[in-house]
């Protein structure tokens, strides 16, 4: 089947093709280095719309200001704690991992294991398990290791990030930006969404709602439950005798792990306490961890996603 001559490109129409393509191409090259900032801006503003909604009726002709407020309470609110927490959690898991060390070195691992069940559990471990014999000190020793490993890891990091500073605030300056115009313009960019759509204005109502609704449960249910679970978690974690803040960040973060989630970090610690003998505090460690942390978190925070519609 021929194409009919009048359908055909001719060589401007492919000209115009491959300067446009090209242009795409180049565009991204340039932001590809900032990608991470744009989208972090592009989260943020979902998150911060609300507040800069309110700044906005009260300010409905002064948009400049209402958007520029907006960024300085993120900034000052949201941003200065968290490099204030940044640096305690790492002034904290330096103390940890040179506490484990130090316990290890000093015969802890020894004591530990000469418990008579840990004795019994171990013989089980080395008669059924197809590998090589378990023995205390290599455990000790591989603690250790990883007690050093962890410990260097953590000043690595912040020292690199204290490094790029200047990193840091070019991104942080541009995701400001990016966020100051999705804020300000926001009404301008959703009559471009709609003017670019090829639907009826139903059904691109439909859309945006549906998109907005599913990008807001998505961000504020996962931060949300992240932020819940890793302060009832560092309470918990406060209380059995570990760096509370530190741990309690881990456990935010792990919250994002799929199936396993902030079982990463509790696990561990009831195993640990109940290897020192701290039984009680291993009991409450894991039901503090299984019914608030685990359960009632989660289904308080959907509960009141649910009732925000968000």
């Amino acid at each position: 089947m021929q194409v009919p001559e009048k359908n055909k490109l001719n060589s401007s129409q492919w000209l115009l093709i491959v300067a446009l393509i090209a242009a795409a191409y180049a565009c991204y090259t340039l932001i590809t280095p900032y990608i991470n900032s744009i989208v972090m801006a592009f989260i943020i503003s979902l998150l911060m719309f609300p507040i800069h909604e309110k700044l906005e009726q009260k300010m409905p002709s002064m948009p400049n200001t209402s958007a520029l407020l907006s960024c300085i309470i993120l900034t000052f609110i949201v941003v200065i704690p968290l490099l204030l927490v940044f640096t305690a959690i790492v002034q904290q898991g330096s103390s940890f991992s040179q506490d484990v060390y130090r316990w290890v070195s000093g015969g802890g691992i020894q004591e530990m294991f000469s418990q008579p069940w840990i004795v019994k559990g171990l013989d089980l471990v080395n008669k059924y398990l197809p590998f090589d014999t378990l023995e205390p000190s290599e455990i000790g020793q591989k603690i250790a290791e990883l007690a050093s490993t962890f410990g260097s890891n953590l000043v690595a990091i912040s020292a690199t990030v204290i490094g790029n500073a200047t990193n840091f605030l070019l991104n942080f300056g541009l995701m400001l930006f990016v966020l100051f115009f999705l804020l300000r313009d926001h009404d301008k960019i959703i009559a471009g969404m709609r003017h670019i759509l090829p639907l009826s204005r139903s059904q691109e109502d439909r859309l945006l709602n549906e998109i907005e609704q599913v990008s807001k449960s998505a961000v504020m249910g996962s931060f949300l439950t992240a932020i819940a679970q890793g302060f009832a978690g560092g309470i918990a974690m406060w209380l059995s005798g570990f760096p509370g803040l530190f741990w309690g960040t881990m456990m935010g973060f792990a919250s994002f792990i799929p199936v396993i989630g902030t079982a990463l970090i509790w696990v561990p610690a009831c195993i640990y306490l109940l290897f020192i003998g701290e039984t009680g505090w291993a009991i409450f460690l894991l039901v503090w961890s299984v019914a608030i942390v685990a359960l009632s978190i989660t289904s308080y925070v959907r509960f009141l996603c649910k009732v925000a519609q968000v």
